[in-house]
């Protein structure tokens, strides 16, 4: 008997199959995806991995390593999720996405060696993602861990260089109540005797103890590696090697700078372990040339269009810095969409200064907020302020139509919301 035909034709077709194979949506655990990863071959997805995880700030970092890398002509792959406007997003080869028949036919690989076995729809990426960058004939692949660490599908690959990023309150109903165990859970990314970078300035305890279980060697900012200004335009990385001076981030705010760091220790940390040179000419270009939308992407215009993936109350305080750097001439009114299972009274009040007026507007899907249910809970925030609207669509409308030249609009609270605009 032959090969048994492919599932399904279409990328379509596969991902609304995906979203029915298993019975939850989350199922932490590796021992389903660990047993498909070796019946596919255990590929590994490079000669050199870097896999970040953290609670903010991951999507950036392994868009600045990108970058950087690239920009010393590394053949780059990386991994990430979740998507704004397209799946093939979360699968790129030399800083492109992957086109739909690759994803097709790594899809059917997985269905193939998968037998019996149930797999999420992240899990089933994961595995697709794992397979494609396996056959790309890359130097490196960037892996970005979906939830938490220990647990996460991208776990199944051993990293060469571990990255951590700000560790804060989210998703606590599967990663633990407080910082120490979120903590717990991202440091399970870290391997015996490799390094880690920890961008977190104050990590939670649990990350250097289980460091040191390991035998990890962490790489952490503030010691082993730092920042500062160094006048206009300009930072300074400053580690045991010395001090480079580079441009501003091409991903603007504040908090830029620390994501920017990091993937400079973790860049430099890479190229030692593949033992190849990473020149700072290299590393100043990619800085500055770094791209990702959805965060803090300003879109130009008598009123300002703002997008940002922010979802937790350390991100919208983050958010309201970039705001504050960048002041609008009038009013700032937010098109805010969020997710049910989110700290939606904490994010609001992290960033309700920088907010003139809200705009509450509901999200499809199980999890999705209505936009009266999401309302009430701004209101419980102690905000006065803000309107419903059925979705993103009405919701900017009404933003808009309420705005005067020199206002603008921020589109916030969950990737979903930012991707109904990018759609």
């Amino acid at each position: 008997m032959g090969a048994r035909a492919p599932r399904h034709a279409t990328l379509e077709a596969w991902l609304r199959w995906q979203e029915t194979l298993h019975p939850r949506a989350v199922e932490l655990g590796l021992e389903r995806v660990s047993s498909v990863w070796r019946a596919l071959g255990a590929p590994r997805p490079a000669p050199l991995v870097v896999t970040v995880a953290g609670t903010n700030g991951k999507g950036s970092v392994v868009a600045f390593l990108e970058s950087v890398l690239g920009a010393a002509r590394w053949r780059t792959a990386a991994y990430t999720s979740p998507h704004l406007a397209r799946y093939n997003e979360r699968v790129r080869i030399a800083g492109e996405p992957v086109p739909d028949e690759a994803l097709v036919e790594a899809f059917a690989a997985v269905d193939a060696a998968r037998g019996g076995t149930t797999l999420t729809y992240f899990e089933f990426g994961t595995l697709a993602a794992l397979w494609l960058l396996a056959r790309a004939e890359v130097d490196v692949a960037l892996l970005e861990v979906g939830l938490g660490g220990r647990l996460d599908a991208v776990n199944v690959v051993d990293p060469d260089v571990a990255v951590i990023t700000q560790v804060g309150l989210d998703h606590t109903e599967w990663l633990g109540p407080d910082r120490e165990a979120i903590g717990r859970e991202k440091a399970g990314i870290l391997r015996p005797g490799r390094p880690a970078v920890v961008g977190d300035p104050a990590p939670p305890a649990a990350v250097e103890a289980h460091a040191r279980e390991l035998g990890a060697r962490l790489v952490r900012r503030g010691r082993e590696f730092d920042l500062r200004p160094a006048g206009e335009g300009q930072w300074a990385f400053e580690d045991a090697e010395g001090t480079l001076i580079l441009p501003t981030p091409g991903l603007a705010g504040p908090h830029q700078l620390d994501n920017a760091a990091t993937a400079v220790a973790a860049a430099q940390l890479a190229a030692r372990a593949a033992g190849r040179l990473l020149p700072s000419g290299a590393i100043a270009r990619g800085v500055r040339e770094a791209r990702l939308a959805g965060r803090f992407q300003r879109i130009a215009g008598e009123v300002e269009t703002v997008l940002d993936v922010a979802h937790n109350p350390d991100a919208a305080a983050a958010l309201r810095a970039c705001l504050e750097a960048a002041p609008a001439r009038g009013a700032t009114r937010c098109v805010l969409g969020m997710m049910a299972d989110k700290d939606v009274e904490g994010f609001v009040r992290a960033l309700a200064p920088a907010v003139s007026a809200w705009h509450a507007a509901g999200l499809p899907g199980p999890r999705g907020l209505e936009g009266g249910a999401l309302e009430r809970r701004v209101r419980a925030a102690g905000v006065e302020a803000v309107e419903a609207h059925e979705d993103v669509t009405a919701a900017l409308a009404a933003a808009r139509a309420a705005s005067a030249p020199g206002d603008r609009v921020l589109v916030t609270g969950s990737f979903l919301t930012v991707a109904a605009v990018l759609a």
